[in-house]
């Protein structure tokens, strides 16, 4: 039998703590601060969540992972669709591995299973490069870890790629309450703190109305937030945004700050 194919922590101790102790420290502090999710609140089929390091954007995060949380134990898989920050892709590349550690040990990769259900998608490709420094889906493991244990991901890097592109790839993985999507995305960057509180305001009044495509100035992962939104409006999902603050709000410098936001899709209930 071969040797797993890992693919290591690139940013732990940057982006979030190596030390395993003081991961699930931060985790847990963040997740105690964050907002509980109503008592009716239904585990949510899919989310959007910020990607910066955790003193940044983490409150936001765990604002929707306390929400992820509920699906501990019905939640099996979940698959993870995030920009690319370092190495270019055409299309929307799976990474080529079994698994991806962090601190907390490692997360089994459901490459066969994804590959199987992907191999009639176009826009789909291997490319382990485009994986190996990328922080956007990275920095969400753990969380997944802490909140929804043993879990398989499906990590996907959407680059060049079009809404429906990724809405392909959405459409091909989807399946019942035992798989929940990540969608990995801050909004803006690098504005006033004023400035940024206007523009990131009216992008997440276009996520609450399925209103895109956004450009990269209004989200970082845009691309596959616009793929989020076709598919939304394909499944009936209905966005309800969890929270919203930017690096002024959570990190104290407001001359330039990046804006996040956290959304649950769910699907719609009777009426």
């Amino acid at each position: 039998m071969g040797s797993l194919a890992v693919r290591d922590a690139a940013v732990a101790g940057s982006f979030y703590p190596d030390d395993p102790e003081a991961l699930l420290d931060a985790l847990d502090r963040l997740l105690a601060e964050a907002t509980p999710p109503p008592p009716s609140a239904p585990v949510p089929r899919a989310v959007i969540v910020p990607h910066a390091g955790y003193p940044y954007s983490g409150p936001v995060a765990a604002t929707a992972y306390a929400r992820v949380a509920i699906g501990r134990g019905a939640v099996e898989r979940v698959v993870l669709v995030g920009p690319t920050h370092r190495v270019p892709v055409r299309g929307v590349a799976l990474s080529g591995s079994d698994e991806f550690a962090t601190p907390l040990g490692a997360m089994p990769v459901a490459e066969e299973w994804a590959a199987a259900r992907l191999a009639d998608v176009p826009a789909v490709c291997v490319d382990a490069a485009t994986h190996r420094w990328e922080h956007s889906l990275e920095v969400q493991l753990p969380f997944l870890q802490r909140v929804l244990g043993a879990v398989d991901i499906v990590p996907l890097l959407a680059g060049d790629a079009t809404p429906d592109e990724v809405a392909g790839v959405l459409d091909a993985l989807w399946g019942g309450p035992e798989t929940l999507v990540v969608i990995s995305s801050d909004l803006s960057h690098y504005l006033p703190y004023d400035a940024a509180k206007v523009a990131d305001a009216a992008t997440i009044a276009r996520i609450e109305d399925l209103d895109g495509p956004l450009g990269p100035a209004e989200a970082c992962g845009a691309t596959p937030v616009n793929g989020m939104l076709v598919f939304a409006r394909r499944r009936g999902l209905v966005p309800t945004l969890l929270d919203a603050r930017n690096s002024g709000d959570t990190a104290g410098d407001r001359s330039r700050v990046v804006g996040y936001c956290s959304f649950a899709f769910d699907e719609a209930r009777d009426a």
